[in-house]
C-alpha cells in the first residue's frame, strides 16, 4: 500500500509517499523506519520538529501502533530522532559532510539552515607540545595558540574541536570569536587544503558531559592538519564528533 501523511492539525506535509508492502520479506516496520529516515536525511523535516506520535502514525499509515513504536524505536538506535522524556519525539540534527572538499563547521551547518555555536573552553597562548612542533613544523620552544570549544547547532552539541595554530596565523586567541577559517582569511592565513585522519573512539567522562551523550558512547575523532597555498601547515585541530549527528560522505568514481 501507498500512504502518505500531513500534519493533523495544520496541513502540512509530514511524507512523500512510503509505499508498504505487508507481503514483503521487509519486517513492515523496518519499511515504515526506512521511510521516515529517508524523508528526514532528504530535509522533509527540519532539526528539532517534533516526530508524529505512534497512534498518528499508526492512524496515518495504517499500520498498528505496535508496528509504528518499532519503526520509532529503530530511528532513536540510528541517532536520527531525539527522545524528550515526558514531550515527544523530535528530529535530532543531522550534518552530513563531505569527505571531499574543505569547509569549516560554521559553513558546513549554515548551508543546512542551522545556527552555529561555540561553547569556549579555552583561547590560550603556550608553548608548543612535540607533536604540534612536528605537524606545524616549528622550532623548539615556538609558541602557538590553543581554541578549544564545543560546537554546537542551534542548542545541540554536536563535537569537541581543539585546534592549534602558530602565532604568526593567531597572535591573540581571544579575536576568534566564532569561525576560525574566517578569522584565518582576514589574515591570508587560511588553509587551501588538508589531510584528515577519522577513527572510533569512546567518549571519557568529561567529554561525555560536554557532549550531552552518556559515557563510552562512540564518537567519531578526527585529526586535521591545514595546509596553506605554499606547503605550511597552519593547522592541527582534533575533532570528536558525535556519532549519531554526523554523517561523513565520499563519492567514489572508477
Amino acid at each position: 500500500m501507498s500512504s502518505s501523511a500531513t500534519h493533523g492539525s495544520d496541513g502540512d506535509n509530514l511524507f512523500a509517499h512510503i509505499e508498504l508492502d505487508a507481503a514483503a520479506p521487509t519486517p513492515l516496520y523496518v519499511q515504515v523506519s526506512n521511510g521516515l529516515a529517508r524523508l528526514i536525511r532528504e530535509r522533509h523535516f527540519s532539526a528539532n520538529d517534533a516526530l508524529p506520535s505512534e497512534r498518528i502514525l499508526a492512524e496515518k499509515l495504517g499500520i498498528s501502533r505496535v508496528t509504528a513504536r518499532k519503526a520509532i524505536d529503530a530511528l532513536a538506535s540510528e541517532g536520527l530522532i531525539i527522545r524528550k522524556h515526558g514531550s515527544g519525539n523530535y528530529i535530532a540534527p543531522l550534518l552530513e559532510q563531505p569527505l571531499s572538499s574543505l569547509t569549516s563547521f560554521t559553513e558546513e551547518l549554515t548551508k543546512r539552515g542551522f545556527v552555529p555555536r561555540s561553547q569556549w573552553l579555552k583561547r590560550t597562548l603556550g608553548v608548543a607540545m612535540t607533536d604540534e612542533l612536528v605537524a606545524l613544523g616549528l622550532s623548539p620552544g615556538a609558541r602557538v595558540a590553543r581554541l578549544e570549544r564545543v560546537r554546537l547547532a542551534d542548542d545541540t552539541p554536536m563535537a569537541i574541536e581543539i585546534s592549534t595554530l602558530p602565532i604568526t596565523a593567531v597572535p591573540n586567541p581571544k579575536a576568534v570569536t566564532d569561525s576560525l577559517y574566517a578569522y584565518l582569511a582576514t589574515r591570508n592565513c587560511q588553509p587551501v587544503r588538508a589531510l584528515q585522519h577519522v577513527r572510533a573512539v569512546n567518549a571519557t567522562e568529561r567529554q561525555a558531559e560536554l557532549l550531552s551523550i552518556p559515557p563510552q558512547q562512540a564518537l567519531l575523532f578526527i585529526t586535521r592538519i591545514g595546509y596553506l597555498a605554499d606547503e605550511r601547515a597552519v593547522e592541527i585541530t582534533h575533532t570528536w564528533c558525535r556519532s549519531d549527528y554526523y554523517d561523513f560522505v565520499a563519492e567514489l568514481r572508477r
